[in-house]
């Protein structure tokens, strides 16, 4: 079973290992600095961490020691914003995303940008064509003033392929490394829209994408209006229907079983709170067509802890979970949901979960 995980918080860089079937908190970088994403170490041991230090801008470190010792590379950047340019400022907020696709490292922002590297995170390119397609002027700020493209869907048999997600801005597709891009948001539904634009591809908000990685036509969408399955590699979409609620941000897909992912319900909007002050996870085994709700183990009376969309994770054998909150609480499962133990309730306000 995975025996590392990582929870990027508020205040550092925490370090979490399985050791006699019990998880623990053993390492912390960058302590008292928010980290807003990080890449789990690759097989040499390279890792990535977004710093995002307020005054001082957002930061990118990387160790190529699993963590063990840092050192700062170069953050992503924009190229000098014209004078009379539409849209957000071209000037990076923070590190919303990172994934590795083959030998490349992507990178997703705010507002609103995909990066690429192609030497471990050294260096960083902008993809110039989704940045220069105009249908971006349209997009808008979630709960970020400015878009944020925060899901990065790596196909595992072409490098080249990906699918995105941005709120608010849809799902986008290439499949030529950046190239060309195309909207893959059919089927999504934003009822913040006027009626006869709430089918619109392009005002999409997807809190979170994840994909099969065994099945990688199979993908979901916790969006800001319902759950979405997409079974035609992101060509159309379905909204599925959850208990009890279908409001959330955070989703994990099963990395080898295209019918099963979990979920994290919240009452939606202004209050952002569990369902009746009840923390628990929905989870379905046939494709949507029903779901699981699994409390073993989670807080049932009191609780007002949030699930960032990047706070669950899912191992790759599909067994064990992770779960981190707003308010520092760190969750784990050793038998996909059914059950939780408690890691940690003192942690700072959980931005990121991932094993590795």
């Amino acid at each position: 079973m995975t025996d590392r995980a990582w929870a990027a918080t508020r205040k550092g860089l925490f370090e979490l290992r399985r050791r006699g079937g019990a998880w623990q908190i053993e390492n912390l970088s960058f302590v008292a600095d928010p980290v807003t994403m990080l890449l789990p170490p690759d097989a040499s041991g390279r890792m990535l961490a977004g710093l995002n230090l307020g005054h001082f801008g957002a930061k990118l470190q990387a160790s190529d020691d699993a963590g063990k010792t840092w050192k700062e590379v170069s953050a992503p950047s924009f190229p000098p914003q014209p004078e009379g340019a539409e849209g957000p400022a071209w000037k990076l907020d923070h590190v919303f995303a990172l994934e590795r696709s083959g030998d490349a490292i992507w990178c997703g922002t705010v507002p609103g940008g995909l990066f690429v590297s192609r030497d471990r995170g050294e260096s960083w390119t902008l993809d110039e064509t989704l940045w220069n397609d105009p249908r971006r002027l349209q997009w808008m700020g979630g709960g970020n003033p400015a878009p944020a493209l925060h899901s990065i869907c790596p196909h595992p048999q072409n490098a080249d392929e990906l699918l995105v997600g941005v709120s608010c801005g849809g799902a986008w597709r290439t499949t030529d490394g950046g190239r060309t891009w195309g909207l893959r948001a059919k089927g999504m539904r934003a009822d913040f829209m006027p009626p006869e634009l709430a089918g619109d591809e392009n005002s999409q908000d997807p809190h979170l994408i994840a994909r099969c990685r065994a099945e990688p036509d199979v993908l979901w969408c916790q969006h800001h209006c319902g759950i979405f399955r997409s079974s035609d590699n992101g060509a159309t979409w379905e909204e599925l229907q959850a208990r009890p609620s279908s409001f959330g941000f955070a989703v994990a897909a099963h990395p080898k079983d295209g019918d099963t992912a979990w979920f994290v319900p919240a009452v939606k909007d202004e209050r952002r709170i569990p369902v009746d002050a009840a923390l628990c996870v929905t989870r379905t085994r046939d494709g949507g067509k029903s779901f699981d709700v699994l409390r073993t183990g989670l807080p049932q009376q009191h609780c007002y802890d949030l699930i960032f969309r990047h706070g669950l994770a899912v191992d790759d054998a599909g067994e064990q979970l992770v779960m981190g909150s707003t308010t520092g609480s760190v969750w784990a499962s050793a038998d996909a949901g059914d059950s939780w133990q408690a890691v940690s309730a003192h942690l700072p306000p959980i931005y990121a979960v991932k094993f590795g």
